[in-house]
């Protein structure tokens, strides 16, 4: 911004003044400025600019140019008009309406600490204007009549605004996607606030205007039952609800609402896009229940609410930094970590030595490495280890591994296998059949594999995979996090480093040390275990054993997936020339529809296209038949037949018709 000047301004940039700062966010800070022009004319704005460290980051340029391009098209009553944008010696500014008022985020705050109610009318206001605003974004085309596909993604109580004399601005579109955007649209990258994101921005899915309908529903209810709808003592329980669209306190709440408010938010919180109403719809619904129950007045109401809880005396100014409130900073980190971090870069590492059974003794090595050690089998608890130069010790004596020594999950030993309700050897299909049972018959227990020195656990409750265990160190999380590229290696043992203080946890030490985000870990742990899951099923030599009512009394993590949708993924990558033979003795055998076709086929969740093959089956047809009729008609390649075939026999989907 250059070297502030005299003349009662902090300086100028431009042919602005610079009167003071208002808000200081991870990308911009936001200031009051006045242009000055011909015969005395002036004129208040907000000019955001750029932080003086990302100036030169051309990946901040580029976000900050987009914003600047998305706001020309936006000229809506209801949004934040953008006035200007330049450049002034490397530092992009843009200039935009300024806001007297408050946001729906400070109204919250306020009536938390007061515990007074927002009424429904203005409830509705609000969401009437802020639909409008989206809907015109959803609907906007270019000069060219081309649609722009505009999501707003960080539908948020920071960015939606009520002005003094009520009226609803919603702002930074500084996050949206456009539809020419290919480069900041890449699958799975995060944009949101969390506790504002629909179910699938959480699971990094394609997202269209219903995404913001869900959030824009979010807000809205908070409002109505002055808590957040998605809460969790961790940030992945968060995540967690959302994905699964757990409304559970709109359900429960004691506050009466008519059945077509509570109807009208279900209906826009609907877990899956299709389910939900595009904003169009959303703002008409809204419009008619506000026409029938004769609430004329929502500005009025609202303004005279922003009065009564003192958030507009003196007409207070809101300009958003853009992603100011982001739960998502760098700088997120607790005291004693900072303290622990700084201990550590002030003095030489602690080391560890290791002393086997035999008295062999191993190390020294740094506390990472020891960590790795135990998660990966490679020693038991029944070593001796030395801090330092103190004496040697059982591990459970040591605080910070006390997770790695006492939680079941992470043990290596065998032992608990002698008493196995079932056991054998892996080959082909085994793994696939071992599952499918188990996910059918509501199976409560662990399945232990191993194959040489390579073992893995995975832990069932009523057929759900609860968590899965691995000794294979590319499969650890911080191995796979850096992998992965989710974060360096640095970043990792400094994590390792803290771990103690987060329980033995590496994910939430992350966290907490601002290296990866809550949403970040959430999928990078989903991939991390559904690639432990896929593995498996290349084994075609090994053991398992199946022991009955073991729980792993870890904090346990959804692989996102069913067992029954692993299933259909593993089938995808299965070799042909496996489900071939698999299905050699069969091929000629005549087959029919099962009665569970109906609920099988919506529990593996199939692509269309098999779907379609498996459903149309006719009884008395072959799989040889079937391949003809769609290497002839049905436009599956052999493979896909293959795999659809597989499937649908080994699980029950089709049955033999002479038996």
């Amino acid at each position: 911004m250059g070297t502030p000047s005299g003349r009662g301004t902090l300086g100028d940039f431009g042919q602005y003044s610079i009167e003071k700062k208002l808000a200081t966010g991870g990308m911009a800070e936001v200031y009051l400025a006045t242009r000055s022009g011909p015969h005395g004319f002036e004129k208040q704005v907000a000019l955001k600019r750029i932080l003086p460290q990302h100036s030169r980051d051309e990946e901040f340029r580029t976000l900050f140019i987009e914003e600047a391009r998305m706001s020309a098209y936006l000229q809506h009553p209801n949004i934040v008009q953008v006035f200007d944008f330049g450049e002034r010696e490397r530092d992009l500014f843009l200039t935009m309406e300024l806001v007297s008022g408050a946001s729906v985020a400070r109204v919250l705050s306020a009536i938390q600490s007061r515990k007074v109610n927002v009424p429904l009318d203005v409830v509705l206001h609000i969401g009437s204007q802020t639909a409008h605003a989206l809907r015109y974004a959803h609907r906007l085309r270019d000069d060219k009549e081309t649609a722009l596909d505009i999501v707003h993604r960080d539908v948020s109580p920071a960015n939606i605004l009520l002005t003094v004399d009520g009226h609803v601005k919603l702002t930074d579109f500084g996050i949206a996607t456009i539809s020419e955007r290919t480069r900041r649209t890449e699958q799975g990258q995060v944009r949101g606030k969390l506790g504002y994101m629909s179910p699938e921005q959480v699971l990094g899915k394609p997202l269209d205007g219903r995404s913001d309908v869900f959030t824009l529903a979010t807000v809205l209810t908070e409002l109505l039952i002055e808590q957040p709808l998605f809460a969790g003592e961790q940030e992945l329980d968060v995540l967690v609800k959302i994905r699964d669209g757990e409304i559970t306190p709109l359900l429960e709440t004691q506050r009466r609402l008519p059945a077509e408010v509570r109807a009208m938010f279900e209906h826009a919180l609907a877990r899956r896009p299709r389910d939900r109403p595009h904003s169009g719809e959303l703002a008409e619904t809204i419009d008619e229940i506000i026409r029938r129950r004769g609430y004329g007045h929502g500005p009025e109401r609202t303004a005279r609410l922003l009065s009564q809880l003192e958030l507009v005396q003196g007409a207070s100014t809101y300009a958003p930094a853009g992603r100011a409130t982001s739960v998502f900073r760098t700088d997120n980190l607790d005291r004693e970590s900072a303290e622990a971090l700084k201990d550590e870069d002030a003095s030489a590492p602690v080391l560890y030595r290791i002393r086997k059974a035999d008295g062999a003794e191993l190390g020294p090595f740094s506390f990472p490495r020891l960590v790795e050690f135990f998660t990966s089998g490679e020693v038991s608890r029944g070593v001796r280890i030395r801090k330092a130069s103190g004496e040697f010790v059982s591990p459970d004596q040591l605080p910070e591994l006390s997770r790695f020594v006492t939680s079941p999950a992470l043990q290596w030993d065998l032992a608990e296998i002698e008493n196995s309700d079932a056991n054998g050897k892996l080959a082909s299909c085994v793994m696939f059949d071992l599952l499918y049972s188990l996910a059918r018959d509501r199976e409560t227990g662990v399945l232990h594999l191993w194959r040489g020195a390579k073992r893995k656990k995975i832990y069932l409750v009523d057929g759900v995979i609860e968590f899965v265990a691995s000794n294979d160190r590319r499969e650890l999380l911080g191995e796979h996090l850096i992998a992965h590229g989710h974060c360096l290696k640095m970043e990792v043992d400094m994590a390792l480093a803290v771990l103690p203080r987060y329980g033995g946890h590496l994910g939430d030490a992350l966290v907490g040390l601002g290296v990866l985000s809550s949403i970040d870990l959430f999928r990078a742990i989903r991939d991390q275990v559904h690639g432990r899951l896929l593995d498996i099923f290349s084994w075609r030599q090994g053991s398992w054993a199946y022991v009955r009512g073991v729980r792993s009394h870890e904090d346990t993590f959804s692989v996102g997936r069913t067992p029954f949708e692993v299933l259909r993924d593993a089938v995808n990558i299965m070799p042909t020339d496996e489900l071939d033979f698999a299905l050699a003795d069969f091929r000629e055998t005549p087959l029919r529809k099962s009665p569970q076709l109906s609920a099988g086929l919506a529990a593996f969740r199939l692509d269309p296209s098999w779907q379609r093959l498996v459903s149309s089956l006719q009884d008395g047809t072959t799989c040889s038949g079937v391949l003809a009729r769609e290497t002839a008609f049905g436009g599956l390649d052999v493979d896909d037949v293959y795999r659809a075939m597989f499937l649908a026999i080994r699980c029950g989907l089709v049955e033999f018709a002479d038996r």
